[in-house]
């Protein structure tokens, strides 16, 4: 298997997996359940036998908004401490967005090319993790811009899409995981 191009953080002190299922918030963290009570599922949609998991209820209301934003600060500053240097996301305005076709072979993202220094430290973050391809094509083009990707963080992981496989070596970290 080809190496990355980019240059993921190699620490020991990469935060384990929580335990598969519907969501950690098991766990009794109140933020947490506050989050996860505010994503909406839409069945069928796109597809038959998808399940839409949305977002924007969490966008929509401060206090999940605030809680969610509190959770993946928190969990950066003890991972990482001081030392990021950007966050790295999609930007969109009121969460609109083009509809997504069936099977879209691509993703494009660009970048500034004096964006970042050579050895920066990035954390890649976005809304949901699916099948992996928009953080992967995020971490590329980083790596192309000679960044030192840290790790990738979402708000939502679908597991059974095993988008984390597609990011390896990089760390990632999810505050919710649904099947």
């Amino acid at each position: 298997m080809p190496r990355p191009s980019w240059r993921p953080r190699q620490s020991p002190r990469r935060r384990a997996r929580a335990a598969a299922g519907s969501s950690h918030a098991a766990m009794a963290d109140p933020e947490l359940q506050l989050v996860e009570r505010r994503i909406r599922s839409f069945p069928d949609f796109p597809t038959p036998g998808v399940l839409f998991r949305d977002i924007s209820p969490v966008l929509k209301d401060p206090a999940s908004f605030r809680a969610a934003i509190g959770l993946l600060a928190r969990h950066l500053k003890v991972t990482h401490g001081g030392r990021i240097d950007y966050i790295a996301g999609e930007c969109r305005v009121a969460a609109s967005r083009a509809p997504l076709p069936p099977r879209a072979p691509r993703a494009e993202l660009e970048i500034q090319k004096d964006a970042l220094e050579p050895g920066q430290r990035v954390v890649v973050v976005d809304d949901l993790l699916a099948t992996g391809g928009t953080m992967h094509a995020a971490c590329e083009l980083l790596g192309r811009l000679q960044a030192e990707v840290l790790e990738c963080v979402s708000l939502v992981e679908l597991t059974s899409l095993k988008g984390r496989e597609k990011l390896a070596p990089v760390p990632f970290f999810s505050l919710l995981q649904y099947e």
